[in-house]
């Protein structure tokens, strides 16, 4: 029985690669990575693991395309929100530690709660980013330099808005939800939305401080935001089953 949902999950996550490449959501070698991470997601955190990452990349598909030729005009707006096929790179950014969280539940499935949590944790935060910074420019009203807290330009990195930063808990929130329907409401919930919300000011924050400067690329701040957001929701909830 396993091995045929193992069947049958890989089928449907081929058949949903090859359709987001030929609606121009995905490259072609995004495409094959995103199978790829969606499975080893599915073979170490099962459906609800697979669910949240199916929701993560539908709602950020969803608000990289909302009013998108208003975000292309917008002043101060980078080339990466007028983007919406995303490339093989941007998939390993965003969905690359939830993928290692899956293998780590295979192989050390002695800690599998806490591996649970850091994949949790680190798509909380992926979702968050994606949502805070592409509907945070459409409804933000007043946008600030994270480090130096004063008025900047939208749509550059490391620029924030209240409005933006709400979203983007909301996105967290929907994820621990998604996280405590396939397992049970307890304070994962909490430490899920508060890892999410930290991964998107470390982004945030790696935006102002080394991405606008141009030591780093965009793909390595999502990467590290989402580890960042793995590791402290792993290291949480390591604490709170030792308290």
């Amino acid at each position: 029985m396993h091995m045929l949902n193992n069947v049958i999950v890989g089928l449907i996550l081929s058949a949903g690669a090859i359709a987001s490449i030929r609606l121009k959501k995905l490259t072609v070698s995004a495409g094959i990575a995103g199978a790829v991470l969606g499975w080893l997601v599915f073979a170490g955190g099962g459906y609800t693991g697979l669910g949240m990452l199916a929701t993560f990349f539908i709602m950020g598909t969803a608000a990289t395309g909302w009013q998108q030729a208003r975000k292309s005009g917008l002043p101060g707006n980078k080339d990466g929100h007028a983007q919406t096929t995303r490339t093989m790179s941007q998939v390993l950014a965003n969905g690359g530690v939830a993928a290692l969280a899956g293998l780590g539940i295979l192989t050390l499935p002695a800690h599998r709660h806490l591996f649970e949590l850091a994949m949790a944790g680190s798509l909380a935060s992926a979702t968050a980013d994606t949502l805070s910074s592409e509907l945070g420019m459409i409804y933000g009203r007043r946008f600030y330099h994270i480090l130096a807290w004063k008025p900047d330009q939208r749509g550059k990195d490391g620029v924030v808005s209240v409005e933006g930063t709400l979203i983007g808990v909301a996105g967290s929130a929907v994820i621990s939800t998604l996280y405590a329907a396939g397992h049970k409401w307890s304070p994962a919930v909490g430490i899920i939305i508060l890892a999410g919300t930290v991964g998107n000011l470390v982004d945030s924050i790696l935006g102002a401080a080394l991405e606008r400067k141009g030591y780093i690329g965009n793909n390595m701040v999502n990467f590290l935001n989402t580890l960042t957001a793995g590791l402290l929701a792993g290291a949480l909830a390591y604490i709170a089953g030792n308290m």
